[in-house]
């Protein structure tokens, strides 16, 4: 919902869903090296397992409950896409997170670029998410940089992370964790960028101009 707004508002008086449909839609595509990571500890109570056979499903439930997903079939859609050729190489990449009662309530992937598209050797951190009811305690920053370690270990030096500007939240939280926009989607993508500097007024995207209100929401 957005309170508060009118034609000369700021950032602050904007209040979205942290994935929300009313904004325009830019892809986004955010870099950083994988020397220097930061350490973030995941909160008590909670720890990292990898990926089993059988949990497609549970990826799934976690997407769609962070909205990444309207529907199961959706998923089912993406994971066969994404994964479903390479699920043997998924147990040391496919991360989880676990409450206190084995409940699977976020998830991380150490991937690559599977358009073949990007010949840099980088590695991609693939579809982060936390389940609805457990977004805001501090979960998603410590899997991130666990994922990224994970990466490092698998031999990657660098980083990137697709995003689009109707997961502004997440596009902070990357942006909070050292990453910036790759020089080409910061043109192509220009008037995305300048959607985040308005919904975050992030010190990174200093170079942006923020967007005004009309050139955020859908008409």
């Amino acid at each position: 919902m957005i309170i508060g707004r009118g034609r000369d508002d700021y950032n602050m008086e904007l209040k979205f869903d942290n994935h929300d449909e009313q904004i325009r839609y830019y892809e986004l595509l955010l870099e950083r090296s994988l020397d220097g990571l930061p350490s973030i500890s995941l909160p008590e109570g909670y720890q990292f397992v990898f990926y089993k056979p059988g949990d497609r499903d549970i990826w799934i439930d976690i997407e769609k409950s962070a909205k990444e997903f309207t529907d199961y079939e959706q998923g089912r859609k993406a994971w066969d896409k994404y994964y479903g050729d390479n699920e043997n190489i998924l147990l040391n990449r496919m991360v989880f997170i676990e409450d206190k009662d084995g409940k699977k309530v976020a998830t991380a992937t150490a991937y690559y670029d599977i358009t073949n598209r990007d010949k840099s050797g980088a590695g991609w951190l693939h579809w982060v998410a936390v389940r609805r009811e457990y977004q805001g305690k501090g979960l998603s920053k410590p899997l991130i940089l666990y994922v990224l370690e994970i990466m490092q270990k698998l031999g990657y030096t660098h980083a990137k992370i697709p995003t689009q500007t109707t997961t502004w939240v997440a596009c902070k939280v990357y942006l909070d964790l050292g990453f910036l926009p790759l020089p080409q989607n910061a043109v192509h993508s220009k008037k995305g960028w300048e959607i985040i500097k308005a919904l975050t007024n992030h010190a990174a995207l200093s170079s942006f101009e923020a967007a005004k209100i009309e050139d955020i929401i859908l008409p």
